[in-house]
């Protein structure tokens, strides 16, 4: 297998018939669902790599004098959120803040355009939200950059007005549960009721902070390796059975 590759629950003895009935008992009783939004919904940097995001903005901080509120590790962190969050631990509520993180709003707005959607994602969303269940978003983009790829997609009505993303208080991006409670809050959700679907480490400790239950999407083995040693315990690399199995889930609801 080649480090492109993806890895999912399955075993080399495991059958579909058990990645079935595994994801069956996973989404069973769920009645509201939270994507992670950059990873599970779509790659939002698909056109310009994240990493020359993060590269442009410690250039931004360089250009300024101030490349130095850095560690030579964060220099190369190819995360643009990361970074932010590295400057904002330094100076928090500062209007350097402030003026990076409306830098990267304009980057995740820009990339709208190149974004490329996550197989089978979209029917997907909306499978599910025709099933009932209400849908939010919670990430660390901005709520706009979101708001705009969904409704390019045609998606937005499934989730609106449930979008939580980054506000102002940089503290509280992921791994922190804000935005898993504001949906929760919002929704009148009971967190055992609730399903979160994320790639990242970060994804998976909010969701066990919120206490709702965790799905990891991971595309590749290294998200699934992050993924595992974080904690999760159910992965799937594609979007594909689940969509079949959500749809079969309501097709045996309908009268």
């Amino acid at each position: 297998m080649t480090s492109d590759s993806t890895q999912s629950d399955v075993t080399p003895t495991e059958s579909a018939t058990d990645e079935t009935e595994r994801l069956r008992n996973v989404v069973a009783s769920i009645g509201y669902v939270l994507f992670d939004f950059d990873g599970p919904i779509c790659r939002l940097f698909a056109g310009r790599p994240a990493a020359d995001v993060a590269r442009d903005l410690v250039r931004w901080l360089k250009e300024r004098g101030l490349r130095g509120l850095l560690t030579a590790e964060e220099k190369e962190e190819p995360d643009p959120y990361v970074v932010l969050r590295a400057v904002d631990r330094r100076h928090p509520h500062s209007d350097l803040v402030a003026e990076l993180e409306q830098w990267l709003t304009r980057q995740e707005l820009n990339a709208v355009a190149t974004a490329m959607p996550t197989a089978y994602v979209d029917p997907l969303i909306r499978t599910w939200s025709a099933t009932g269940a209400r849908l939010a978003v919670t990430t660390n983009n901005a709520p706009c950059a979101v708001g705009r790829y969904l409704e390019r997609r045609g998606t937005l009505d499934c989730f609106a007005p449930h979008i939580y993303g980054r506000t102002q208080d940089l503290s509280l991006l992921k791994p922190h549960p804000d935005c898993v409670e504001r949906a929760l809050r919002a929704m009148g959700a009971k967190p055992r009721a609730t399903l979160m679907i994320g790639d990242a480490p970060s994804d998976y400790v909010a969701a066990e902070r919120a206490g709702v239950r965790f799905l990891g999407y991971a595309r590749n083995e290294r998200k699934a390796r992050l993924l595992r040693e974080a904690g999760a315990e159910h992965l799937v690399d594609s979007l594909e059975r689940l969509s079949r199995v959500v749809y079969a889930m309501g097709h045996t609801k309908a009268p």
